[in-house]
């Protein structure tokens, strides 16, 4: 086996990089939440709640969720075409998780900002 494919063999089975790191985008956290949120919810619902993600990015982040097994995709045969995601159960077993990670950086928010500012002043 090459170095190159040991590396790739421990990325695959390491929780973090393979897991965590799918779904701890700048926008798969916010989207798992909001679905959390309204339940079963349209494209353009979803893209007018967050209106800073472009099209795109909303797109293949909900391709990843779904990829993953955290969003179910729906598609309505109807005309025009209606599609909803929703949380999968692995979806809504995340949630906890994102309120608790909420709640920390809440609480934690006026000290990291007061580090980060120190650290710059010292740079």
């Amino acid at each position: 086996m090459t170095k190159k494919e040991e590396k790739k063999s421990i990325i695959e089975i390491c929780p973090i990089r393979n897991v965590v790191a799918r779904f701890g985008n700048k926008w798969a956290l916010l989207v798992v939440f909001i679905l959390n949120e309204n339940g079963s919810t349209r494209f353009n619902q979803l893209a007018r709640q967050i209106p800073d993600i472009s099209t795109k990015v909303l797109s293949n982040t909900l391709q990843i969720l779904e990829a993953d097994g955290l969003v179910k995709r729906t598609v309505f045969p109807e005309v025009p075409i209606r599609v909803e995601y929703e949380l999968t159960a692995t979806g809504k077993s995340l949630v906890p998780i994102i309120i608790s990670l909420t709640e920390w950086a809440q609480n934690n928010m006026q000290s990291i900002m007061e580090h980060r500012k120190k650290f710059e002043s010292l740079s």
